[in-house]
């Protein structure tokens, strides 16, 4: 039996993003403003929370509490006065923390404590975002009934050093204080700007038929797509909302979850010509039904009804709303329901992901725009099938194909200017023709029209990125990730965030994204080639020749030329492709 001191404590450590970058930017600038969040912030913000600062590093901190409650609701109010302070300052500037949070037993030497309990909370911190707070189940287990807090559960997370996997959570923080204040739950993460947010979970198919499962998330997404079209109104990221598809939830921590006031669910059940689409709207703060409704149609009244639908909730939700803001959303698209029903079977393909699925797509959405030579959302589609198939699939690029693109996104835009979709693929056709200030304006737009598209945020960054603006590229793939964490996209998000942080040589950030875009969990090679690649660009030739060998198994076939090429195409600088190029085969990685 030892005779060393042991008890438990809730554990944290924080550490400063991107340190070295900028001591190296301003060594004396960096350390008075360290010193003076100290002294101001966070080590009264600890004390006035019963904790103790066991010592601190030049980039980091290691600090113990009794109480887990104390821990995180004092890393909280750090992180979120961090944020306000750093919205006045340039981003290459920005002093951010990532914090790890575990509960466990330390071993106590005199002022010093270490010990596994430790190791995992350091581990947590390094795999937090900047600015955020991760903490294992342990904390969770006894905080979530405690803290209003949004938490969004990481799940096994392999870290280094520690033989068994550890379960995980990013605390999510915004507009958390506030509300504790007033003594109230906190409000959902994504009601900002005073704006109410709704997430519409994927309709249930009723119809008995597998084959109709199209039907049922093609009416979903319609409905989305018409309410964020509003001016008043937030919409949850669809692809962030469907991972709820198919399971039975808990409305209010599904709320919670994904930071909306309200939720939008409900079922169709299509039969011969005829449709039933029941819905019901929810108050998240309390689960009370707001309002529910059965709508019995023929089929070619659909569109009427997802109007109605809208209209109703737009009432509901801001009732003193003039009437104008109330006004329905009109689509420009066909009335046709052939032509609908042949649409969103086209979509439910291209979302595969995969070579012939979308080929069949683009089948499809040109038998829509046979159908319905007017239906707008046909014809962006084709333009995408046609993107997705020259960057993912390796398609040759020749003019007539690229004209062939953009007439067809330009007829999008041209039939349906409010339609924000459109305008992001036509950001993305422009990009893969390298007219880059062109792209990057259609994203704009489309980011004008629905704040809320994650993936046009992810457009705008690659596109800024492509023509050389990197820096201006970084917080676009952050707001991509902000506003759709459960994207199954997420590791595009990460990935190319890492590459035009590599070209920032900001190197510790650019592998942590790297790292994390392999972990999504559909995430494809390339996020193993990106962080082959900057781990390589920084010098750590061992753990890129490593990782190299991991996406040899995963791609045997792999070439750097190919993939530098494929990856980099359309980028301003050509160079930059032999340079991607070598530094994947300075990991071993074939030619």
């Amino acid at each position: 039996m030892d005779d060393l001191s042991r008890k438990l404590a809730a554990i944290v450590v924080a550490d400063i993003v991107g340190f070295s970058r900028l001591m190296e930017a301003d060594e004396s600038g960096t350390m008075t403003q360290l010193k003076a969040l100290r002294e101001g912030l966070i080590d009264p913000m600890i004390a006035e929370h019963r904790g103790r600062i066991v010592k601190t590093t030049g980039d980091g901190m290691l600090a113990e509490f009794a109480s887990v409650t104390d821990a995180v609701q004092s890393c909280v109010e750090i992180q979120q006065e961090m944020a306000e302070r750093n919205e006045s300052v340039p981003a290459d500037r920005r002093i951010e923390f990532r914090v790890g949070i575990n509960l466990g037993e330390i071993i106590i030497e005199g002022d010093d404590i270490y010990g596994t309990g430790v190791n995992v909370a350091a581990r947590l911190e390094s795999i937090s975002e900047p600015g955020g707070i991760c903490i294992s189940s342990s904390v969770y287990d006894q905080i979530r009934t405690i803290l209003s807090l949004g938490y969004e559960d990481m799940g096994e997370q392999s870290v280094k050093n520690i033989s068994a996997p550890v379960h995980s959570f990013a605390v999510r923080l915004d507009g958390q204080a506030e509300a504790e204040k007033a003594g109230a739950p906190a409000p959902p993460v994504a009601a900002r700007g005073n704006k109410p947010t709704i997430a519409v979970l994927p309709f249930e198919n009723m119809s008995g038929d597998v084959d109709q499962e199209y039907f049922a998330d093609g009416m979903t997404e319609d409905i989305m797509t018409a309410l964020s079209k509003s001016r008043w109104l937030l919409v949850c990221a669809r692809n962030s909302t469907f991972v709820y598809k198919g399971q039975s939830v808990d409305i209010r921590q599904v709320a919670k979850d994904l930071g909306a006031e309200f939720v939008l669910e409900g079922s169709v059940r299509k039969a011969g010509n005829r449709v039933r689409i029941t819905t019901q709207l929810i108050d998240a703060a309390d689960g009370n039904h707001l309002w529910a409704e059965r709508y019995d149609r023929e089929l070619d009244d659909i569109f009427a009804v997802q109007d109605e639908i809208t209209a109703t909730i737009a009432a509901r939700i801001e009732p003193e709303l003039g009437a104008a803001e109330r006004e329905r959303v009109h689509r420009k698209s066909s009335q046709n329901l052939d032509a609908w029903d042949t649409y969103h079977l086209a979509l439910s393909l291209m979302y595969q992901y995969t070579k012939d699925g979308n080929n069949e797509a683009e089948r499809l959405f040109r038998r829509a725009i046979e159908i319905a030579p007017d239906f707008a959302a046909a014809h962006a589609g084709v333009a995408y099938t046609t993107f997705l198939r020259t960057v993912y699939f390796g398609a040759e690029v020749n003019d007539d194909t690229l004209n062939a693109a953009l007439d067809e996104a330009k007829a999008a835009v041209v039939l349906d200017d409010k339609d924000a979709m459109s305008y992001f693929i036509l950001g993305r056709i422009h990009l893969i023709r390298r007219e880059y200030d062109l792209s990057i304006s259609a994203l704009r737009n489309a980011i004008d029209l629905n704040p809320c598209l994650a993936t046009a945020h992810c457009g705008l960054g690659d596109s800024l990125s492509y023509s050389g603006r990197m820096a201006e590229a970084i917080p676009q793939f952050e707001e991509a990730i902000r506003l759709s964490p459960h994207d199954p996209r997420k590791w595009a998000f990460l990935f190319y965030g890492s590459f035009a942080l590599m070209s920032l040589e900001r190197y510790d950030e650019a592998i942590e994204w790297a790292a994390k875009a392999i972990t999504v969990p559909n995430a494809t090679f390339w996020a193993h080639a990106q962080l082959v690649a900057v781990l390589s660009r920084a010098g750590r030739v061992q753990d890129a020749k490593e990782t190299a060998e991991n996406l040899l198994r995963q791609e045997p076939e792999f070439s750097s030329g190919r993939f530098a090429s494929q990856v980099l195409f359309y980028h301003q600088d050509p160079a930059q492709i032999d340079r991607y190029r070598e530094t994947l085969r300075a990991a071993g990685l074939p030619s």
